[in-house]
């Protein structure tokens, strides 16, 4: 989840200004908690405790279900969340061209989930919007619609999809680096498998720059942003980070690669082309699915910035 830092998401941000909440997340990492469980464990009342996971709550970091006790109901707790990442840069609007310092520059774009230029899928695969799905579960030949630039999730067995990244840099611009941001994970949706492991692989102008293994078990707690109406088994994904430099290629830091911008042989007139796969013929071939606005734990498209030296 990624939360922008502005006094409209204070009542999520004054969630980590209690000890006592911050240990109640400690302790629903380890494994869902009742309210009488958590009273013993922090030695405080019951209703004091329903008072911080109400916050919590609201915050759409716990979530509770009513489940049958010894007497009767009791209510259980579940932390919602893997991650939460801050955002404190002010909100701009896409195209972005952001000069900084007079020689720092960053083009930022921002990409639906909908929005590929060419895909090659097989079911199960799926699209939907924020308000319906578009067209027939499991049959690729949507992914064709005009309707598939609505798309906030996009999911396939194997196959690919790939956008078409503008590219605003001006003919004096050196690359430095590309960075990557998006809500992943393995796909299942129209299926009743369980999470599976997939070897995602991430591709830019035609140069695989590393494959990640998404470990398939994650998504099936409700997405915060995850629109009420949708039934199928993926809720969420994990906001992954993809970053090329001249040191290598990296996802969250830790090296996938040694492909470097200069492998990509991006020129300032030409588009990046961003494909995002997974083979039938991989170790562990899970499928994809993306999310995108009004989808999973992060309210955001596939995010692209390219920084300049």
């Amino acid at each position: 989840m990624e939360v922008t830092v502005n006094t409209e998401n204070s009542y999520i941000l004054e969630c980590f200004a209690s000890p006592t909440r911050i240990k109640m997340i400690e302790l629903l990492k380890n494994s869902p908690m009742n309210i009488k469980q958590l009273s013993q464990s922090l030695h405080i009342k019951p209703p004091i405790v329903t008072r911080h996971i109400q916050m919590l709550e609201t915050a759409g970091i716990v979530r509770s279900e009513l489940v049958a006790g010894k007497r009767g109901q009791q209510k259980r707790c579940f932390l919602q969340l893997e991650k939460m990442v801050l955002d404190f840069t002010l909100p701009l609007q896409q195209p972005i061209l952001e000069v900084k310092h007079n020689s720092d520059k960053r083009y930022e774009v921002d990409v639906p989930v909908g929005m590929y230029s060419a895909y090659n899928v097989k079911p199960s695969c799926g699209l939907a919007s924020e308000t319906n799905m578009l067209g027939m579960c499991d049959d690729p030949r949507y992914f064709a619609d005009p309707i598939h630039s609505d798309a906030s999730i996009v999911w396939f067995s194997s196959g690919y999809v790939e956008y078409r990244i503008p590219n605003y840099m001006i003919s004096n611009d050196q690359l430095s680096a590309i960075e990557i941001s998006l809500e992943i994970c393995s796909e299942t949706t129209c299926s009743s498998l369980e999470m599976l492991p997939s070897d995602i692989v991430f591709t830019i102008n035609g140069t695989e720059i590393g494959v990640w293994t998404y470990p398939g078990r994650f998504g099936k707690d409700k997405g915060v942003f995850t629109p009420s109406w949708w039934y199928k088994n993926i809720q969420h994904g994990i906001m992954k980070h993809v970053r090329v430099t001249e040191q290598g290629s990296f996802i969250d830091g830790v090296q996938l690669s040694n492909v470097t911008i200069d492998d990509l042989n991006l020129a300032y007139d030409k588009e990046l082309l961003l494909k995002i796969s997974c083979d039938s013929n991989a170790k562990n071939c899970g499928g994809v699915t993306i999310f995108g606005k009004g989808f999973g734990n992060y309210n955001q498209h596939i995010q692209v910035v390219m920084q300049c030296k």
